[in-house]
């Protein structure tokens, strides 16, 4: 039996996983656009220091993204935040995150209120619980406003689902963005107590977030190494410009070169998808290309510690968009991680972010601008005056996919649609998940789709814990 040829397009840590899972037992090609691979992981130079200039840390709980990490290499590179504790930047003061909370819901009244993340109202407000009847989905803002009040949604729930999908919470999916809720909502009972319990469940006991020495961004081009170890293709600056189904496969046109596969694998963001599938599958490309992105501005400063003029504690802080501020948070990246204060002892880096989901107005702005907005409130939180000696301005336009009421159930007419067709397969942020782990899991999904019977088991042996 001839060896199955499979082709991937898009090399982010989806397509990038997805070929290293797939080239043990297919001969793979993946195509990546631009001229690096990576997608949202990137690692660049700010003031002389290595940093991430895009996403900058995995969930560890879940253990996709750590076993990748490990089998590709990087197994003693790994290591998680420190210890330094998150602030919310509202009512005109730097305020504990507080403790025994759920991306915002509150499980601990009393550390809520000894936050002062919350008046005195809204802190009353959240002790009586209300009512709110939940179906199969809902989204969480009107919920937990429901159930706790408005503020609980303005201060907290805002903010930290902002960090995740820099959208709105009286969009974004209860399901989709926190499914271990859903139980709770649709049992009726208290959410506070849900939380509680939850929070509470045993756990794996070891960091709920990991990074890598060297940042994050250092795992697209270990994976990518592996992958060529193992004998896949892996091209740079080769868009596809078409893909249709033959009697035996698929036709893709990459740079004007025709290369012809058993199975095909998108690993790109929707609106790509969308376009690629226009012809062939168009039930699933109207699916795909109704699904909204939002993007943002990351703009990373470096200081001279000797010139900094005041302590900056903690990990960094996020900000309620009800506060009205420029910046939706910052990551004060030389506390947060131990290997980047190590490796520039002498230098101090932060990093801000600005712009949400249909307020993208800062990413035209020119780079000056938004480090000077992002200084702006710097000095207002925490009185940072200093000026940086370097900076870097990274934009992530249409970089993080929405998951409204009812995502999941797009997601499993575009799955349902394209298995229909035959040797092919989607995969990445806009569909399970935007971290890294669910990335991950969704490549492997999608190579499991797709190969010839029997050739599965030579993908999951030995590869990400199976």
């Amino acid at each position: 039996m001839a060896e199955q040829r499979v082709v991937v397009v898009g090399g982010g840590i989806a397509g990038l996983t997805a070929a290293w899972l797939g080239s043990g037992a297919a001969k793979v090609t993946l195509l990546e656009a631009s001229g690096r691979f990576g997608g949202k992981l990137l690692a660049g130079e700010v003031g002389g220091v290595r940093v991430d200039l895009g996403a900058e840390s995995m969930l560890a709980r879940r253990p996709e993204a750590v076993e990748l990490a490990r089998e590709v290499g990087l197994a003693g590179e790994l290591e998680p935040p420190t210890t330094a504790k998150a602030a919310i930047w509202t009512r005109g003061e730097l305020r504990p995150l507080p403790g025994g909370q759920l991306m915002g819901v509150p499980g601990d009244l009393a550390a809520l209120a000894a936050s002062g993340v919350l008046t005195a109202a809204g802190v009353e407000r959240a002790g009586h619980e209300g009512s709110a009847e939940v179906g199969s989905d809902v989204a969480i803002g009107a919920y937990v406003a429901a159930k706790l009040g408005r503020e609980v949604v303005d201060r907290l729930v805002e903010p930290l689902l902002g960090g995740v999908y820099a959208g709105h919470a009286d969009e974004i999916s209860l399901r989709a963005a926190v499914p271990a809720l859903l139980p709770v909502a649709q049992a009726g009972g208290s959410l506070a107590a849900g939380v509680r319990e939850l929070i509470g469940r045993p756990g794996s006991g070891g960091p709920v977030f990991q990074g890598l020495r060297g940042g994050l961004g250092t795992l697209p081009e270990a994976v990518a190494d592996a992958c060529r170890k193992n004998g896949a293709d892996l091209r740079t600056d080769s868009p596809v410009e078409e893909l249709s189904r033959t009697p035996e496969g698929w036709r893709i046109v990459s740079n004007g070169e025709v290369l012809y596969a058993d199975a095909v694998i998108l690993a790109v963001p929707a609106p790509q998808a969308a376009r690629l599938l226009a012809a062939e599958v168009p039930v699933a490309a109207a699916e795909l290309g109704a699904v909204e992105y939002a993007g943002m501005a990351l703009v990373t400063m470096a200081f001279r510690r000797a010139d900094l003029g005041t302590e900056l504690s903690g990990s960094g802080f996020l900000v309620p968009p009800v506060d009205g501020r420029q910046i939706k948070a910052s990551t004060f990246s030389s506390n947060k991680w131990g290997w980047l204060e190590r490796s520039a002892p002498d230098a101090f880096l932060l990093r801000t972010s600005l712009g949400r989901h249909r307020e993208e107005a800062a990413l035209e702005l020119a780079d000056e601008e938004l480090v000077a907005r992002s200084l702006a409130d710097l000095a207002e939180a925490v009185g940072l005056r200093a000026k940086p000696y370097d900076s870097a301005v990274t934009r992530w336009a249409g970089g993080l996919p929405q998951y409204p009421v009812g995502h999941l159930d797009r997601v499993a007419r575009i799955r349902a649609t394209v298995a229909g067709v035959g040797g092919l397969a989607v995969c990445g942020a806009a569909y399970d998940g935007v971290g890294v782990p669910a990335c991950i899991a969704s490549a492997r999904r999608a190579v499991n789709e797709v190969l010839t019977p029997g050739a599965g088991a030579a993908v999951t042996e030995g590869r990400m814990g199976a």
